[in-house]
């Protein structure tokens, strides 16, 4: 079955970096986009960033410039490398990937930006 796994996460000060990575197996890895998003407390689900099967990126307004997406095919992975974090930053982080059609999510990893 489709599996996530999400790690990286932690606590890290205003300005400091982080590398989140998602796991996955239970499908052809090299063939599927994968997304990260984020919940803040109160707040709804946003997607944070996506990557194409074929390695194209788009990012939310609010991390371009600081979030960078990648992915390793070899050990299906992707990567969300995330630089000049902020407190608002703060948030669960989940990995998702919809195959056939159905969406699946990982457990998700808290990021905690704080002084």
């Amino acid at each position: 079955q489709v599996q996530l796994v999400e790690s990286g996460g932690g606590l890290v000060q205003p300005g400091g970096s982080l590398r989140l990575s998602c796991a996955a197996s239970g499908f052809t890895f090299r063939t599927y986009a994968l997304s990260w998003y984020r919940q803040a407390p109160g707040k709804e689900r946003e997607l944070v960033a996506f990557i194409s099967a074929g390695g194209n990126t788009d990012y939310a307004d609010s991390v371009k410039g600081r979030f960078t997406l990648s992915r390793d095919n070899t050990k299906s992975s992707v990567y969300l490398q995330m630089n000049s974090l902020k407190p608002e930053d703060t948030a669960v982080y989940y990995c998702k990937v919809v195959v056939r059609l159905s969406p699946y999510w990982g457990q998700g990893t808290q990021v905690t930006v704080s002084a």
